[in-house]
């Protein structure tokens, strides 16, 4: 996806040969329109899928799953991360780390939102090492719903995301794949769309 590349480019910032900054239209302040492109595009490549609900988690994966969601037509759920006085009963849970954070969390998603009928597309914001969009596979799968694909905004190719979900057989899509961040500048993995 070009617009995207080129908002990294323009505004990412490298902060080491692993980390990419994007806090500038992503994960901090929202581009709108990149955000509608974004949600276009996943809308696309996963509109024969059958698609009845979005799982995300908060709060990067919030805005690119709501409009892919305002796109397909269909509800967006988001694993909460933090203990919610709301959400305490009858919760799908898994534990999650996080690369950039370096912290461990339990995400949670209320088992009356998901259904054993549903057909999931799972949404986030980055693949690095694949544990957030495996932690919300194994939610989903908790539920008894089918995992219909995995859309990543922002994929880190030299990380071992990508292997992780792929032996897990679901259909992995990324809209930007970064080859490496090596001296401080991004090069892109061109990626063909099956």
């Amino acid at each position: 996806m070009e617009l995207l590349k080129q908002k990294i480019i323009e505004e990412g910032t490298v902060l080491s040969d692993e980390v990419l900054k994007v806090d500038a239209f992503l994960n901090h302040q929202i581009d709108p329109e990149l955000m509608m492109a974004i949600g276009n595009e996943f809308a696309s490549l996963f509109q024969n899928e059958g698609i009845t609900k979005i799982v995300t988690i908060e709060s990067s994966g919030i805005a690119p799953a709501v409009m892919t969601g305002l796109k397909l037509g269909v509800p967006v759920i988001f694993a909460r991360k933090r203990q919610s006085l709301t959400l305490t009963e009858n919760l799908l849970t898994a534990s999650v780390y996080s690369f950039t954070k370096k912290t461990e969390s339990t995400i949670a998603v209320s088992a009356t939102h998901i259904s054993k009928n549903d057909r999931v597309l799972v949404i986030d914001d980055f693949l690095a090492n694949g544990q957030a969009a495996k932690g919300l596979v194994s939610i989903i799968e908790q539920a008894g719903a089918n995992v219909s694909g995995i859309g990543i905004v922002i994929e880190k190719s030299f990380q071992n995301g990508r292997s992780e979900l792929d032996e897990l057989g679901h259909k992995v899509e990324s809209l930007a794949r970064i080859q490496s961040l090596t001296g401080g500048q991004v090069t892109f993995l061109e990626e063909v769309h099956s």
